[in-house]
């Protein structure tokens, strides 16, 4: 942890090597995002966002810290606090370590996406959230492989897997961040930047563009930056160009 989160750590008077105060204190205001699933269901994005746009290592890192900062684990807080069907899908992704390979197999990828359409037509999108199977491929397959059988199931039905879950939000999004990662950010740069937005909104693009360091995000960034410059205004327009003009590089 030392060796990957290195600026969590500073050398005191003696050159010993101990926490840096300010980055903890830092950390515990970003951990208390997680408090968001004590507001109920429409807070529970939070935690989807987090548990799928992050590697197997950072999501296990942001488990660690969270044990070590609040004296439990944000599993047991996860059982504790949702009820009803949104638990089982919520536990599966936050405890998920998944393999980060290229390696697919088509032929389960095909098989697998026959499983959610069943699971997704055969009943209502609620159900399909606390499915075993539904929960099994989201929580243990690699993303490569979850791309595939978004691909494969938009083959077997006609439509995507979004497409078919647009009543069903918490789902929709836990295969949006899985899936296509690209329109998850694009969604989220859209409703930040609309003229009526409100501050959860701004908070989340906030949050997206400092944390975020992939290809895809500074494909979309890129995107909007000239919706930024044009639309945001004040030293919050200050902190995006900011922020963006580093990542898009």
């Amino acid at each position: 942890m030392r060796k990957g989160c290195s600026k969590l750590f500073c050398e005191d008077e003696h050159q010993f090597e101990r926490w840096n105060h300010n980055s903890i204190k830092n950390l515990k205001v970003e951990f208390k995002r997680f408090k968001a699933l004590k507001k109920g269901p429409p807070q529970y994005n939070v935690i989807v966002k987090i548990a799928c746009t992050r590697s197997s290592d950072r999501l296990l890192g942001a488990r660690q810290a969270y044990h070590s900062l609040f004296n439990r684990s944000i599993e047991e807080d996860l059982i504790s606090h949702i009820k009803g069907y949104a638990r089982k899908l919520l536990v599966a992704l936050v405890t998920a370590y998944r393999y980060e390979g290229p390696k697919v197999k088509i032929d389960t990828t095909k098989s697998e996406a026959e499983s959610l359409l069943n699971a997704i037509k055969n009943g209502d999108t609620r159900k399909a959230a606390e499915d075993d199977e539904v929960i099994r491929i989201l929580s243990t397959r690699s993303k490569p492989h979850l791309k595939e059988v978004y691909e494969q199931y938009m083959k077997l039905s006609g439509k995507t897997i979004t497409e078919e879950l647009e009543v069903e939000l918490l789902l929709k999004e836990t295969v949006e961040c899985l899936c296509t990662l690209q329109t998850y950010f694009t969604r989220v740069f859209e409703a930040a930047l609309r003229d009526d937005v409100n501050e959860d909104k701004k908070k989340t693009l906030t949050q997206l563009i400092v944390t975020q360091k992939s290809e895809e995000m500074k494909e979309v960034a890129t995107e909007f930056e000239k919706q930024i410059e044009e639309r945001v205004k004040g030293a919050y327009k200050d902190v995006l160009v900011g922020v963006l003009a580093k990542e898009v590089k």
